[in-house]
């Protein structure tokens, strides 16, 4: 029975194929492609659970759909200030390093984030020396260290000078993003 079966379908994966009922004309008509209508695909509900990152990921995922959506537009809209960036250049960034804390849920994360980027990118600052912990719209996360950093609003990037703590930007910048990283840095803490 069993061989009988596969014989079956043997006969059949060879004859039956990939046949097509419409039948084959020699009339030289030239047949229009279908209109595949250009749509756009419905918008994300970045408050829908499905949508969020939590705990550590690598930056490089913002860069990819869904998040593209709104990184990619920030990232090459944004035009920081060239004097803060010319400052910011001057500044030695070996001992520097970051942690930024995100909801991709939340509207000042999807504005800020692609910003900072933008400026570290000009910057030229190592991604190694980055730190991203995303978090719920509750501000939590599965990250071991996140309760002692205290966060309350998001999102914060914490910029650290050897391994210490030297400031915070909260939620949005007190000049510019670029600004309040050579305040920072220049000791004029910027924290909220």
């Amino acid at each position: 029975m069993k061989k009988n079966y596969f014989v079956f379908l043997l006969v059949l994966v060879l004859f039956g194929g990939c046949k097509t009922t419409k039948p084959v004309s020699n009339s030289k008509e030239v047949t229009k492609p279908a209109v595949v209508p250009d749509v756009a695909p419905a918008p994300v509900n970045f408050s829908n659970q499905t949508t969020w990152i939590l705990g550590y990921f690598d930056p490089d995922r913002l860069t990819h759909y869904p998040y593209s959506t709104w990184y990619d537009k920030g990232f090459d809209d944004y035009q920081p200030k060239s004097e803060a960036l010319n400052n910011l250049l001057d500044l030695n960034k070996n001992d520097i390093t970051i942690k930024v804390v995100m909801g991709t849920w939340c509207p000042d994360s999807r504005r800020e984030v692609p910003r900072f980027m933008k400026v570290l990118n000009l910057w030229h600052f190592p991604v190694t020396k980055l730190t991203f912990i995303g978090v719920d719209n509750e501000k939590h996360s599965p990250v071991g260290e996140y309760v002692s950093l205290g966060i309350v609003r998001v999102p914060t990037f914490i910029v650290y000078k050897n391994n210490i703590e030297a400031g915070r930007i909260i939620e949005n910048p007190t000049t510019s993003l670029e600004q309040d990283i050579v305040n920072i840095l220049a000791g004029m803490n910027n924290n909220k």
